[in-house]
């Protein structure tokens, strides 16, 4: 799963590394400890251009009753999105990158949760596979997303048996093309990023509270 994630970069190199042409956020304050049902950066792509915003992450369906569905959507699966009624929509015509730096996982050993940090080799910026919904009351809109995850790759195998998909940077704009609505086509570009672009490493157990959120959560043990 992916349950927590960072985003530290400016705002300016998040909008010349995704080539965002049009931006509802003028600024952004680094992140090291995002957590569901926060409100966190997405890029989709309007049939022109790709635009910048925040949606509220935990996915909350259309058709939902209830916004507190919302808590339990915040992954979706590869092998499933397209058949389940909760994503399938979403799947075929609104996708979404979520950018980030990193992101957090935790294996656990008689008892306790050790939790590391999964970046790329470089520290580089990427992005994650989303969905992104709308939800509305007729008084209130919600837009909410949710990240989809696959199998672990050879790095993340020993860490956890599921990852998000982190897009190339070739397939990332494949995944943004409002045109492509084939199931298929999307399905194929949901593998796991190769392992020896990554890196992985553990870090402070200050992780496990996503009140905590500062730089010194990345240090190393």
């Amino acid at each position: 799963m992916c349950g927590r994630f960072t985003l530290y970069d400016q705002i300016k190199k998040i909008r010349e590394r995704f080539g965002i042409d049009v931006s509802a956020v003028t600024d952004v304050d680094p992140s090291f400890n995002i957590a569901p049902s926060q409100s966190i950066l997405a890029i989709i792509n309007d049939g022109e251009q790709n635009r910048l915003g925040r949606l509220r992450w935990g996915l909350i369906p259309f058709w939902a009753k209830d916004t507190k569905i919302g808590y339990k959507m915040i992954n979706a699966r590869a092998e499933t999105v397209a058949e389940k009624n909760s994503f399938k929509q979403a799947f075929k015509w609104r996708r979404c990158l979520i950018p980030a730096n990193g992101f957090y996982e935790w294996t656990t050993t008689a008892g306790q949760k050790q939790p590391y940090h999964i970046q790329m080799q470089d520290g580089a910026l990427f992005a994650f596979a989303g969905l992104w919904e709308k939800w509305t009351d007729g008084e209130e809109d919600i837009f909410s997303c949710s990240i989809i995850t696959t199998e672990a790759n050879d790095l993340m195998r020993d860490i956890h048996d599921r990852m998000p998909v982190i897009l190339s940077r070739e397939h990332e704009q494949k995944w943004l093309d409002p045109t492509m609505n084939d199931p298929e086509k999307a399905t194929n570009l949901l593998q796991p990023f190769p392992a020896n672009e990554m890196k992985a490493y553990q870090v402070s157990t200050n992780v496990n509270s996503p009140k905590n959120n500062h730089a010194a959560l990345l240090h190393a043990l």
